[in-house]
């Protein structure tokens, strides 16, 4: 189990950019975004585990960039051309190889104002 901790949302114009951090307090196989907008469910944004293999959901697929700092533990989304519908309180979360996310951050709110 590992501690995350969010950075890095804020309020920001439609086509503009955005990184989120999370910094976790140890080594753990998989890192991932989600998302969740007022009134509907939390989604998968992206995820990335600790050899590099990267998932995206196919809504942000060519607008959304993540990676990772190993040495860091650290996760990173970076986040171009937004749009009002990436709107949305966005959440870290980890898990290991063949488990639950069960560690999760507290979350940050993105907003992108059309």
């Amino acid at each position: 189990q590992v501690q995350l901790v969010e950075s890095g949302g804020g309020l920001v114009q439609a086509g503009g950019s955005l990184r989120l951090s999370c910094a976790a307090s140890g080594s753990i196989f998989r890192m991932a975004w989600f998302r969740q907008a007022p009134g509907k469910q939390r989604e998968l944004v992206a995820s990335i585990t600790s050899d590099g293999g990267i998932m995206y959901a196919g809504s942000v697929k060519g607008r959304f960039t993540i990676s990772r700092d190993n040495a860091k533990n650290t996760v990173y989304l970076q986040m171009s051309s937004l749009k009002s519908e990436d709107t949305a309180v966005y959440y870290c979360a980890a898990r290991n190889l063949n488990s639950e996310y069960n560690d999760w951050g507290q979350g940050t709110q993105v907003t992108v104002s059309s």
